[in-house]
């Protein structure tokens, strides 16, 4: 089959959805399947092999901004779009640019759902036309619900069924200024009727996802996400002394702030001797402050010479940081969707403590590898936390258990399988 995934880039930050999708592109390559993998708005940051390397870059973020900020340039002459659409030029913005925030971008994102009516519309017929100059399409793969509104336009001149994933869109909705989230919400229920499946990472999002925008249960599938297990694999012996550790987005919705209130708690019981805490993960100029502020607590508290910190790192980096740790946190304060971080710690024959809430208890019943805590509750977390540290042999069996299942349930080429079957399914 001829598969087209369609995703958007984070410029210099590293993004998971674009993470997995790549990883995805590359599993169906290997099943035999002609996946082409076109990139939005910014180059991709990633830590394996660029599967849309030679792919031009739609809605060159450039010129998306510029045609919702100012009418006229949606008339600007092919020639200058182009060169605001350049490679180098998009390089340079994504590495200047910040996590996107939620407060500056309602208007966009509304935009972006009226698809061939809004303020886009050109780039969307853009990209069209290009596709139209390849090989047919058997099936297109939208990365996220805020995609949708481009589906109805795809379908009607690409004559191909619509795929679309679901990955925690109602997060960044629910904080849309107030104007613009009901809109948002409205017209992503209204354009959910263009896609002829959607796919959630967890039964947890399927279900919120199904609720909010009104599916029935035959137009969503539940496939998880998984990990290209090359590089991951679990350290000789544990550590010593014990270390904890946290790998995502060093931000306050992770919970991070959390976690380093329930390090020092650990250290002020000092119950388990010389525990060290290690905080991997993506740290944009927009999370430095946060960070700043953490590391003034850790100071205050006299334990920041314990604590060491791993930003922006790459994969073999990342790979040997999980398998170095005694035990993984990262106590998200949302609704997480999946939580991939989890898996790339079971990966590693790590355990994890996780909060008793969105995903979460899903992933712990399903790969029996950790324990499950209060949310937003540094005590408990601690609790948590502590119970493995104390107790090696539990840790290490919950470790093992965890990566079996991963091995078994959650890794790329799986979730490659799953997804090649409902492309099949659609095309038929």
């Amino acid at each position: 089959m001829r598969i087209l995934q369609i995703t958007p880039g984070a410029g210099g930050m590293y993004c998971g959805n674009c993470l997995r999708d790549n990883a995805l592109v590359a599993s169906l390559r290997k099943l035999g399947h002609d996946a082409l993998f076109l990139p939005m708005y910014l180059p991709m940051r990633l830590d394996e092999e660029d599967q849309s390397a030679g792919a031009p870059i739609f809605f060159s973020g450039i010129n998306v901004y510029l045609a919702q900020k100012a009418p006229f340039f949606r008339k600007a002459p092919g020639w200058l779009r182009n060169v605001l659409a350049s490679p180098g030029l998009l390089k340079l913005a994504g590495s200047k640019a910040a996590k996107t925030r939620a407060a500056d971008v309602g208007d966009l994102t509304v935009s972006m759902l009226r698809g061939d009516e809004g303020n886009q519309a050109r780039d969307l017929q853009e990209m069209i036309g290009w596709l139209r100059s390849q090989p047919p399409l058997d099936v297109i793969c939208l990365s996220n619900a805020l995609l949708v509104g481009m589906a109805r336009k795809m379908k009607a001149e690409l004559r191909a069924p619509i795929m679309c994933y679901l990955q925690g869109e109602d997060t960044f909705l629910d904080s849309l200024p107030e104007d613009s989230r009901k809109a948002a919400w409205d017209l992503l229920a209204q354009r959910a009727a263009d896609v002829d499946l959607f796919v959630a990472p967890s039964r947890y999002f399927a279900d919120v996802m199904s609720r909010r925008l009104s599916l029935s249960a035959t137009k969503i599938e539940v496939i998880y996400n998984g990990v290209n297990l090359d590089g991951y694999s679990p350290a000789a012996s544990p550590p010593n002394p014990p270390i904890i550790g946290y790998f995502a987005r060093m931000c306050r919705e992770k919970g991070l702030d959390t976690l380093v209130e329930a390090y020092i708690l650990l250290r002020q019981r000092d119950r388990i001797r010389n525990v060290k805490l290690h905080i991997g993960g993506g740290c944009g100029p927009g999370d430095e402050t946060f960070v700043a502020e953490l590391r003034h607590r850790l100071a205050s508290a006299n334990v920041l010479q314990d604590v060491k910190f791993f930003p922006n790192v790459d994969r073999t980096t990342k790979q040997d940081f999980l398998r170095n740790l005694s035990v993984f946190s990262v106590p998200a304060l949302y609704g997480e969707a999946f939580g991939l971080y989890v898996i790339e710690a079971l990966a590693s024959g790590v355990p994890v403590v996780q909060p008793d809430t969105a995903a979460f208890p899903e992933l712990i019943a399903a790969t029996g590898g950790g324990r499950l805590c209060k949310p937003a509750d540094p005590n408990s977390l601690a609790d948590g936390l502590e119970q493995l540290l104390a107790d090696p042999t539990l840790a290490k069996t919950l470790g093992q258990t965890g990566r079996k299942a991963v091995l078994a349930q959650f890794t790329n080429d799986h979730m490659a399988v799953r997804i090649a079957e409902l492309c099949e399914h659609l095309e038929g």
